[in-house]
């Protein structure tokens, strides 16, 4: 019922995602906002439904969804979720969830909790009793934190801290309560982001040899629970790290940085991260199985359909231009798309571009027996920074520079119009003793190094890159840059998804701020397609 997406070959999987359309279908035919979007088509068939409905952003749903207009809709929502919109044009772009929608999701959901848990397909032994999980996302109406609320549909779970009191602290409150009560209550699974788990793994490491049990008296399991965890490190002859305290069942993580510290978690907390790729517009569309590799398509949310990359190209030289797209049966391994979804059981969103950029890895896992195409995720479909011959994601960049060793709290990056540079700010920590000018060199290299076939021309990207003289600045930031602007957004009232500024081509008053100057930065260069960021 959860999983069995994962059973399914080509045909099964093509034959529910038609039945489904044509349901969804019905429901459009019925309803405003179908018959607006469709521009009065009445698509019978997949193959009509491809020729005559067009491609939509979220610019064509407003401002009806943002205003919560139920009555246009094709199926009245259960719940409405957010996510971050434009300043400017929107603050933020509302989704409606119906209640089949929503169940289905919840189906899925409790799914991916399975998957990052189990050994093998059937595995339930790691189901037993009632979960600790450590609530570390955004609260509803977040998708992630809707998606918490939804997991009750299929089962009790005790979240830590509780689902209403997590959801009215700030997130570093609820995240410092929820591990601070793991050590009474155990923990099974984490579900959030992938970068929690990183710092609380490497302040443990740091604090190991000044922690004291004193305060931890009162708390018996709290103190047992840590007393063994320092035993188990001092017969390791290392420092203190969370797979010591806890026997984690299952790690469930979205984003880029899953896929960056992957690696890190494992050695932090004992099992690598479940990668799930998901949106607020259409829910889960894939994730990872039982060997952490690829991730697997799920056929029973949304219509998927993939806009092949020349396609994507052309649609941005000129913006009248309809892509061509094909379905999942035609996509080819080792090629990029950017993903089409329409919502099933009574959903809004119809050919919608999500904006994300997917690679196909393989047509399926032979490993696993899975005969279904899989897929990592690559990059926003407008987050590149082109340099003609190397072009630079914010994955590779962030891998980069994680490949360097370099302590770091964190980072942003832009490139200046007309020139073969990558222009990089870097607030390093832990008294970090490097200059700009080592670590401008450092990244450089770990650049070069990386799989970049999929981005430059042929195997000789190194050679062209010397040729025009691609190099990286680096600008380190003064310490707590990043705190420092992450407090005055948070006192301007910010939302949760503008609070930190972007790893790619952020506004010029954002690279200010971060900069401690004022808005004309001197002599730093103006990103592509910077500006102001009330205006963006």
């Amino acid at each position: 019922m959860c999983c069995g997406f994962t059973t399914l070959n080509m045909e099964q999987f093509m034959t529910i995602q038609r039945r489904l359309l044509l349901e969804q279908l019905d429901l459009l035919g019925r309803s405003a906002l179908g018959a607006r979007i469709m521009r009065g088509a009445k698509p019978r068939t997949v193959e009509e439904f491809r020729a005559e409905v067009p491609l939509t952003t979220y610019a064509d749903y407003y401002p009806e969804l943002a205003e919560k207009r139920e009555d246009i809709l094709p199926a009245r929502p259960v719940t409405w979720v957010h996510t971050s919109g434009r300043s400017g044009e929107y603050p933020c772009k509302w989704v409606p969830l119906s209640r089949a929608f929503a169940e289905e999701l919840s189906l899925i959901n409790y799914g991916v909790g399975m998957l990052s848990s189990c050994r093998h397909y059937g595995d339930t032994s790691s189901l037993t009793g009632c979960p600790s999980i450590v609530y570390c996302a955004a609260p509803p109406p977040y998708m992630s934190g809707t998606l918490a609320r939804l997991l009750s549909l299929q089962s009790p779970a005790n979240y830590l801290p509780p689902l209403d009191e997590a959801e009215a602290l700030s997130f570093e409150e609820r995240t410092h309560l929820g591990f601070q009560l793991a050590l009474s209550r155990g923990l099974d699974y984490f579900f959030g982001l992938s970068l929690v788990l990183v710092v609380v793994g490497e302040r443990f490491s740091q604090s190991s040899g000044k922690i004291g049990l004193s305060p931890l008296l009162k708390q018996p399991k709290a103190l047992f629970r840590l007393a063994g965890g320092v035993l188990k490190s001092k017969l390791a002859r290392r420092h203190l790290l969370p797979r010591d305290i806890w026997q984690v069942k299952g790690i469930m993580c979205g984003g880029l940085d899953s896929w960056v510290y992957r690696e890190k978690i494992k050695e932090l907390w004992g099992r690598y991260p479940l990668d799930v790729y998901a949106s607020t517009e259409a829910g889960v569309v894939a994730c990872q199985t039982w060997d952490y590799q690829g991730m697997t398509f799920i056929p029973s949310l949304n219509f998927l359909e993939f806009i092949p990359e020349p396609e994507y190209l052309k649609s941005q030289l000129d913006s009248r231009y309809q892509p061509r797209t094909v379905l999942l049966d035609e996509v080819n391994p080792g090629e990029k798309y950017e993903i089409v979804t329409t919502n099933f059981h009574g959903g809004a969103m119809i050919r919608y571009r999500v904006g994300d950029m997917v690679r196909i890895t393989s047509l399926g896992n032979d490993h696993l027996g899975i005969n279904i195409p899989q897929m990592v995720f690559e990059h926003r479909a407008d987050g590149l920074l082109d340099f003609v011959v190397i072009r630079l994601t914010e994955k590779m960049i962030w891998q980069a520079i994680e490949n360097t060793g370099i302590a770091y709290t964190d980072w942003t990056a832009y490139k200046v119009p007309g020139e073969p540079v990558l222009r990089l700010l870097l607030e390093t920590k832990n008294g970090f003793g490097g200059d700009e000018a080592d670590i401008s060199r450092a990244v450089h290299q770990q650049l070069m190094k990386l799989d970049n076939d999929s981005y430059t021309a042929s195997g000789a990207h190194n050679d062209l890159a010397d040729m025009i003289n691609f190099r990286v600045e680096t600008t380190l930031l003064p310490a707590g840059a990043f705190a420092s602007y992450l407090a005055r957004r948070r006192a301007e009232g910010a939302d949760l998804a503008h609070l930190k500024p972007p790893h790619l081509n952020a506004p010029l008053d954002v690279l200010a701020l971060l900069l401690g100057k004022s808005p004309e930065i001197s002599g730093a260069g103006t990103p592509a397609g910077a500006e102001p960021a009330a205006k963006k």
